[in-house]
């Protein structure tokens, strides 16, 4: 086993001594402050409590010990992993002294390597050959990798090949030197991403050892690079290129952008879409402009950033957009969806030339430090008042409060509050819809026609179900969720769907699709949601936005043309009482915390015992629905009603909103499977007189047909 290994392990076991007679191992391990890349990590919450560069280290040593290299280069590819990554150590004010003595920090790989040329001379003299040759793998480790994402240009690698022109190393052990330190390198985040690159490495470690050096990227291919995470999960970056590039100009706009080394872009930026991706780079690269007025005096209109800045950092950008949740890391959404509209409100002309709008709660900022002057950082800053509430929106993620902050937050920014997110969980969300797709099966049956609208597609389920079942059918998917729309796009290019998605408002079709066009509109289990969120004449739960959902949905459908419901439902008769007696020591707790926190209605009960209560059946039903689903869903399902009609209800609701004229060819109602079985275990549900009895009916089911041959309503 490698020496340094052994050092590690016996620093494990309790010999902290082994960290003071190794100045590599003591900087390591002595750090008060994890600088880490969080792009590597899954806990923020851990870092506290664990080393990830100690444990990183470790990892690339492992795979070194287990290479089949020879005795020399194990032992100088040795050294220099145990170096590589010390700049990220050392205590609060070590790391301040460095810093004041010249030690650039802030690039690793650059700070590494003069650690580790400071500990080696400690004052006599220029470095020995072998030291000279560590310290220039130092300088240069992991900048193939980077190179190939895009970060770096081929050039930054050439200290290599000055090895061999220095005739320090043959052309071939270069090669075998830097193959099993690229291994050791990425191999030690993933071996995954090694095996998925080491074609590519190895041919440009070929290359540099040769001494020539590749023909440049045009800025299209390295954006490429850039987005390549992004595009894995199913980024169209042609498409939107192409539309980027009728807007702006980019070959003027990145201008010099070629000679950028870009760090931590991918990390930072990989969860923004590539117009968000592209107005960020723009407002970096030209974030130094002055006021247009001096820019035309000046003649500096088209500059980038001077040229003596060579870097250009979001590591503050990244650092910023992720916090714990649950002990799991998770992208700050709240701050995402701030900058998103940030973004939106600044064209492309500000991102050039500016000015951009200005935020009372939000902009960018460039920040240079007088150290590194070849060096900028680019974030986003929010105001104090905006910091706060969304530390609120973190804390109130598990409390009925959540929602209340959120709005908060939407108003705070100005977005619209019937577009409502779920943040932390959307995607869990999104997931737990799809699984529903047995339930929706029901609705193929009753679609006619070609052209078919979903309202509310979730995840996409019934659009997969629609293209499966109904090859013929042509199925559009519409939400006013920008990111559910955003990660249904990027599902139908990874998986090839055929079916369409678009950003709309179900309340007004009309200005999406031409009217008398559509053959079915479906509603499977979105018209409570809509029922619940959208405000109409400043009320929530308010049914006149179903009947303007009906409204819009029957404008947009052809002759013969059908909307689908399938949806929540009460019983009838609604005075009928039952008792509830929960198995579980909390089951009344939640029912009272349920009651007080339940936005749609007064929910009713009597306690009869610590076990027992008497509710209306429809309260109880309501009640239950939210129970069924369990603590992790509570914030969300406490704001939403189920169930909003009766049967008699909904008829009524549908004759006297869209004529007399509109036909109800199917009226189902029944109880979903699933429920029974999901509170089997936790509650008796009885009749008054205590005999068990099976659940009400739950979801209804609705087909609402427009005659061939209508009349104009008076």
């Amino acid at each position: 086993m490698l020496h340094a290994l052994d050092i590690i392990t016996a620093f494990r076991q309790g010999d902290e001594a082994a960290a003071k007679r190794h100045p590599w191992l003591m900087k390591l391990v002595s750090a008060e402050e994890r600088i880490v890349n969080l792009e590597r990590i899954t806990s923020i919450g851990q870092l506290a409590h664990a080393n990830p560069v100690l444990d990183y280290v470790e990892r690339t040593l492992k795979i070194l010990d287990s290479l089949p290299a020879s005795y020399w280069i194990k032992e100088l590819l040795e050294e220099v992993l145990v170096w590589a990554e010390t700049a990220k150590g050392g205590t609060m004010r070590e790391r301040l002294r460095w810093q004041q003595s010249g030690i650039n920090l802030f690039l690793h790989n650059i700070g590494s390597a003069q650690l580790y040329e400071r500990h080696i001379r400690d004052g006599n003299g220029t470095l020995p050959p072998h030291e000279e040759m560590v310290h220039t793998l130092i300088l240069t480790h992991g900048l193939l990798g980077q190179h190939i994402r895009g970060e770096v240009a081929f050039e930054e690698n050439l200290p290599l090949h000055k090895l061999t022109e220095e005739g320090r190393l043959t052309a071939d052990e270069l090669i075998r030197l830097l193959i099993p330190l690229n291994h050791c390198i990425i191999g030690g985040v993933s071996e995954k991403l090694w095996h998925s690159v080491q074609e590519e490495i190895t041919q440009l470690i070929r290359i540099l050892a040769e001494g020539t050096v590749p023909d440049r990227w045009t800025y299209e291919e390295r954006l490429r690079r850039l987005r390549s995470v992004s595009i894995a999960r199913g980024e169209d970056f042609d498409k939107q290129l192409q539309g980027i590039r009728e807007q702006c100009d980019l070959s003027a706009a990145l201008r010099g952008f070629q000679d950028m080394t870009l760090w931590y872009v991918e990390a930072a930026l990989q969860d923004f879409s590539l117009e968000e991706f592209m107005k960020v780079l723009l407002l970096a690269l030209h974030s130094e402009k002055q006021s247009p007025a001096q820019q035309v005096a000046e003649g500096q209109r088209d500059q980038l950033l001077p040229d003596s800045v060579s870097h250009l950092s979001f590591e503050p950008l990244m650092n910023d957009m992720y916090y714990d949740y649950k002990g799991v890391k998770k992208l700050n959404v709240y701050k995402k969806r701030m900058i998103e509209q940030y973004l939106r409100q600044t064209d492309w002309t500000a991102c050039l030339h500016g000015p951009v709008m200005a935020n009372p709660h939000l902009s960018h900022r460039i920040e240079r430090k007088p150290e590194l002057p070849d060096t900028v950082f680019f974030t986003f800053e929010f105001s104090q008042a905006a910091e706060k509430l969304i530390e609120f929106c973190i804390e109130a993620e598990k409390s009925p409060l959540y929602e209340k902050a959120v709005l908060l937050l939407f108003d705070l920014f100005g977005l619209r509050r019937d577009a409502y997110d779920r943040f932390h969980n959307e995607e869990s969300y999104l997931s737990d819809m799809n699984s529903t797709g047995d339930y929706k099966k029901v609705i193929l049956d009753y679609i006619t026609g070609t052209a078919v609208l979903d309202i509310g597609p979730g995840g996409g389920v019934l659009l997969d179900l629609i293209e499966e079942r109904l090859p013929h059918v042509r199925p559009v998917g519409i939400d006013i969720s920008s990111n559910v729309i955003e990660a249904l796009e990027k599902r139908k290019r990874l998986e090839h769907k055929a079916w369409e998605v678009m950003k709309g408002d179900a309340l007004n079709l009309r200005d999406y699709v031409e009217p008398g066009s559509v053959d079915t509109v479906i509603f499977s289990s979105i018209l409570h949601e809509l029922y619940s969120y959208i405000e109409i004449d400043g009320s929530r739960f308010n049914t006149a936005t179903v009947e303007a959902a009906l409204t819009s949905a029957y404008e947009v459908l052809a002759p013969g043309g059908r909307i689908i419901i399938r949806d929540g439902i009460m019983t009838e008769p609604g005075d009928t009482w039952r008792r509830i007696r929960f198995r579980e020591a909390d089951g009344l707790e939640w029912l009272t915390r349920y009651a007080s926190d339940f936005k749609g209605r007064v929910i009713t009960y009597e306690q009869l015992s610590e076990t027992e209560v008497r509710m209306p059946i429809n309260d109880a039903m309501e009640f239950l629905y939210t129970y069924t689903w369990g603590a992790e869903a509570y914030v969300h399902e406490v704001q939403e009603q189920f169930g909003y009609f009766t049967p008699t209800q909904y008829a009524e609701c549908i004759r006297g909103t869209l004529g007399p004229e509109a036909i109800i060819r199917v009226q189902q109602h029944y109880l979903q499977e699933g429920y029974a079985e999901a509170l089997a275990d936790r509650i008796e549900f009885m009749d008054e007189d205590g005999k068990p009895v099976t659940l009400p009916d739950s979801t209804c089911l609705y087909v609402i047909e427009k005659p061939v041959h209508t009349q104009k309503r008076q």
